[in-house]
């Protein structure tokens, strides 16, 4: 059979020479591997040893992947936070403005109709001055070439006296009406 030993016999039973031989080899390689065993074993516990140094700085960093997340988490819920109260103001703001531009608008919209109403009245009433300049002119031509005539027939002496004094008194009654007109339509 493969591993039994045979001994050689000698007087009262074994060889004592094969036997210790024998022992002395099986404790050599027990030996060898108990010593190759040991040698393992150490090995695996520096195995064992710089596993665990890695596993603790494997620890170490996703506890601080962890917290970075964390406030990483943070952050971004701030930001978004504090983004949606400035676009809420920026819209607040938007209203705002657009109100007031609305209510500038419209009183704009009545001041230019109030300034549409007055330039339409300020032309009537400069259009019925003129008329009545132009009435009035006429009536200074109509009364001048009347005077004219009827000086025709007076001396040159007289008439030149008579026809100064004549035209101041006629400048004088057309000053007095334009006067009385421009103040009646002053006080209006």
């Amino acid at each position: 059979m493969a591993g039994e030993k045979r001994f050689g016999t000698a007087l009262f039973g074994f060889k004592q020479s094969d036997v210790n031989s024998y022992i002395e080899k099986i404790l050599r390689e027990f030996d060898d591997k108990l010593k190759e065993k040991d040698n393992e074993i150490s090995a695996l516990k520096n195995q064992c040893r710089e596993l665990r140094i890695k596993y603790e700085d494997i620890a170490r960093k996703a506890e601080q992947i962890s917290g970075d997340r964390a406030k990483i988490a943070d952050v971004l819920i701030k930001a978004q936070e504090k983004a949606e109260t400035i676009l809420q103001e920026a819209k607040e703001k938007a209203n705002e403005e657009r109100k007031k531009l609305s209510e500038m608008t419209e009183q704009e919209k009545e001041k230019l109709v109030d300034m549409k109403r007055e330039i339409k009245a300020l032309k009537q009433e400069i259009t019925k001055t003129l008329k009545k300049y132009e009435f009035d002119l006429d009536r200074v031509a109509e009364f001048a070439s009347e005077n004219i005539e009827n000086f025709e027939g007076m001396s040159t002496d007289d008439t030149e006296n008579d026809e100064s004094e004549d035209e101041d008194e006629i400048s004088e009654v057309i000053l007095e009406e334009i006067m009385e007109e421009y103040v009646g339509k002053s006080n209006t």
